[in-house]
Formats: C-alpha cells, structure tokens, sequence
C-alpha cells in the first residue's frame, strides 16, 4: 500500500538539525513528479536534480535562476527560507519569512525608517498598552466600516444597499463592548460577534439569504470561498504595511498568542470588514469567477487607499500608545 507523504509533514525535522543550505544558478526550480527539483540543460537535454526539502533550511536562488509558484508554495509547507540574490550569494536581494498558511516574500533593506519600530517595542512589553492598541486598530476597523458601507460608489456600481440605522446600532454596541474589554481574549470574542453581525446585515444588503460563516477550505458556497481569497489579499497589503514601517510580524496586538505573523492579521482586520465582506457578498451574488473577484477586491482597495489607510493606522498607534507609556 502506497503511503503518501506531505510537504506540511517533513517540518518535523527541526531546522536547527538541518543539513543543507543550497546556492543555485543558471536552472529552473519547480515541481516535477512530485518533488522540488531544479532542472539545468546539457546540450538538447533538460537534466533534473531533486532538492531533499525536508533536510534544506535556506534556498539562495542566483544568477539565471527563475522558481515556480508551485515550488514555493512546497518550501513554504517545508519550512525553507527562500532568497534571491546576486552571483556567489551575496548581495541578498529578497528573502522570505514562512507565517501560518502564507510565505511572504519580503524585499531586503537596511534603510527602512526605525522611529517607528522603537515607538512599538516601546509600548509592546506594557499589557496594557498592548490592549490599549488593540482597542485603538479595533476602533479604526470600525469607523472604516461605517464610512465605506454607507458611501455611494465604495464599490463601484454594484448595489450595496446596508440599512444604515441597523449598521449604527451593530457598530455602537461592537464599540461599547470593546472599550469594556479587559483583556485581548475578550476583545476577540466581541470581534467575533461584530463579524457574525455583519455578515448577516451584508447578506441582508445583497439578498443573499442564509449564511453561515465555514472555516477555511470547508465552505462549499461562492461567498465563503470569496471570503477566504480576499482576506488573503488583505493579508497581503497588512504584510507590507508592516514592512514598509519595519514593524516585525510577530509583534501583535491581538492575534500573537497563536500566530507568529499576528500582527499581518491585526493589520488586516483593519479593511477586512469594511472591504472584503460586502465584495465578497456582492460578486457571490453576480456569480463571478475567481479572477473577477480578485480584481474587485483590488479595485476597490485602490479605490480606497486600502495601503495607506493601514500604514498611517499603524504610525498612529505606534506614536500615540508610545507616548501614553513614556
């Protein structure tokens, strides 16, 4: 009987146990038979190498090297560190840093500003600051909620229509309980409630009847699945929010008791609701295509400056909660 191994499986070699670090150059890397190989040609003939991945820790792609979708989504289950750069190793142009379900691939600098990573480690140890930050991302969420579910043409011509008393009373109840909050666990269950609130005030709008939210991978209906992949594009923009303020993933407000990249999440929240839910709702009921979808999300992230809005929430709070410790 035949048993399958797969790639989330081979993690179970620590990395410090790990033998190899591979430098390639001049080939392919991509996913043949099964396996991460790198292919070279000799000649008319296209040789293929196979990469142990389960026994690799770092992965530095070269000169003349190009690396597949498929081939990175397997490092990432394995736990490689991937990075691109110049002939011999050196300099490291790119390198990626493997969160919970997502590789991101973040571009190297040793000139991104550090005013505001110090304003965060300033506050980031104090308990109570740390809540007073989660509370102040959690207000954010909800002001960009109230301004984009009741502005004409938020998402484009596509009919939104939101019963704007109703949406107030969900919005001052969700910010009420929030402020009486005593601990990040608590202001996770009143998220929690807020979002199941507003999933059915955007099913509502749309008159997409019942709805009930399934976990990741499990939901069989257009709007779970469109849900999964715009939240994932937010994860995206809130991956290089951080980034670009040189705030490490792992510092959380909100999510890092179980994420190692939690603050991308918290980042996220921030457009999620306010974005994200009611396109997911309003192309479910247009029965749009995957790619459709995507580029909706995207418009109106452009449309509303989904990227600045999250970096000046998080300079915002990092200055501020910064100051309230000082």
């Amino acid at each position: 009987m035949k048993n399958d191994m797969v790639a989330s499986d081979l993690k179970t070699i620590m990395h410090s146990k790990r033998a190899n670090l591979y430098y390639l150059e001049h080939c392919r890397v991509l996913v043949h038979g099964g396996r991460v190989e790198y292919v070279t040609d000799a000649g008319k003939k296209s040789l293929y190498w196979n990469i142990p991945i389960a026994n690799t820790t770092t992965l530095l792609l070269g000169t003349g090297t190009s690396i597949t979708q498929a081939a990175m989504r397997e490092l990432g289950k394995a736990g490689v560190l991937v990075g691109f750069c110049g002939g011999g190793g050196t300099p490291l142009f790119s390198a990626n840093e493997v969160e919970v379900a997502v590789s991101w691939m973040s571009p190297q600098s040793e000139y991104r500003p550090t005013e505001y990573l110090q304003s965060w480690v300033q506050f980031w140890f104090n308990d109570a600051a740390r809540l007073s930050a989660a509370k102040a991302f959690q207000y954010e969420r909800l002001r960009c909620v109230e301004q984009f579910w009741t502005t004409p043409k938020t998402f484009g011509d596509a009919e939104f229509n939101v019963e704007g008393t109703q949406l107030g009373l969900v919005l001052e109840s969700a910010r009420n309980a929030m402020q009486r909050a005593s601990d990040s666990m608590v202001l996770l269950t009143e998220e929690a409630h807020l979002a199941k609130s507003l999933y059915k005030l955007a099913a509502h709008a749309v008159g997409y009847g019942q709805f009930s939210r399934a976990k990741r991978g499990a939901g069989t209906d257009s709007a779970n699945r469109f849900l999964d992949h715009g939240n994932y594009l937010a994860y995206g923009l809130g991956a290089t929010a951080t980034w670009v303020l040189g705030i490490p993933h792992g510092l959380a407000v909100m999510h890092g008791k179980t994420r190692r990249g939690g603050l991308v999440f918290d980042v996220a929240d921030l457009i999620k609701d306010a974005v994200v839910l009611p396109q997911a709702f309003i192309s479910a009921m247009r029965g749009d295509e995957e790619q459709t979808f995507r580029q909706a999300c995207i418009d109106v992230f452009a449309r509303c400056e989904a990227l600045d809005f999250m970096i000046e929430t998080l300079k915002k709070v990092a200055l501020q909660t910064a100051k309230s410790v000082a």
